[in-house]
């Protein structure tokens, strides 16, 4: 089980060293948007590595790769440049918002359908859940954006970006990016409340998807929230790492 009260002893003894000296916090963040790119497009195919992808966000193009994976790396750093400015604005959480984020995913890649709910009934790949019919989209994200409201005032951060990862995947309103794109709601809950951002190594994409589909086919949330906990625990380590250097 997802041990709040040590989350909330990490975050006190973060928070009792900020304001964190601008150095490094540079330096945080340079890495933080370099790994939470890599980690996020490998987990959906993209074959970039962590050297490239960094060479990639220098502006720099990668010789044998698809421009498919240069427009993913750069717009992934784009969409978490637009979450950081949600967070320092207050911008409200809405269905327009995620469609935003959704637009910056698939910039370049898919026009078409970047921040457009599909209009299509889709199946996961190797997953049991099945999306719900296309139909239901629109009626079902203002339920969600609904949800999420009341949920904000009454769970824990740590469970909410959880949840929200969750739920968001379960409906799957997008053609593709979902995953990107519940990765990025998720951290939006962390920034507002002022937990670090939980990176999901993708050397652990088999527990991620099957913790996943537990919670979607069995309504067993369980291991997804175990999973996500332990991650956001790990989320504190850069800092303290920095902070004893």
């Amino acid at each position: 089980m997802i041990d709040f009260a040590q989350l909330d002893a990490l975050k006190q003894r973060l928070d009792a060293h900020r304001p964190l000296p601008a150095a490094v916090l540079e330096k945080l963040h340079e890495d933080l948007v370099l790994r939470w790119t890599y980690h996020s497009n490998a987990i959906e195919g993209n074959t970039l590595t962590l050297k490239e992808t960094k060479v990639v966000l220098e502006g720099v193009t990668v010789g044998g790769k698809t421009l498919r994976e240069h427009f993913e790396a750069i717009n992934h750093r784009d969409a978490i440049q637009f979450v950081e400015s949600v967070v320092k604005e207050d911008v409200p959480y809405t269905a327009q918002l995620i469609r935003s984020i959704h637009a910056l995913i698939l910039r370049h890649i898919d026009d078409e359908n970047a921040g457009a709910w599909r209009k299509q009934n889709v199946r996961i790949s190797g997953a049991d859940h099945v999306p719900p019919d296309a139909s239901a989209l629109p009626g079902m994200m203002d339920a969600f954006v609904a949800w999420h409201a009341k949920a904000e005032a009454e769970l824990h951060p740590v469970e909410l970006a959880a949840r929200t990862h969750g739920d968001f995947v379960k409906i799957h309103p997008f053609l593709d990016g979902n995953g990107r794109t519940a990765r990025l709601l998720m951290n939006l809950d962390l920034l507002r409340r002022g937990f670090p951002v939980i990176i999901l190594p993708v050397e652990r994409r088999l527990e991620y998807y099957e913790a996943l589909d537990t919670a979607h086919v069995h309504g067993d949330y369980a291991p997804f929230l175990d999973f996500i906990g332990e991650l956001a625990v790990q989320a504190f380590e850069p800092y303290w790492h920095a902070l004893r250097g």
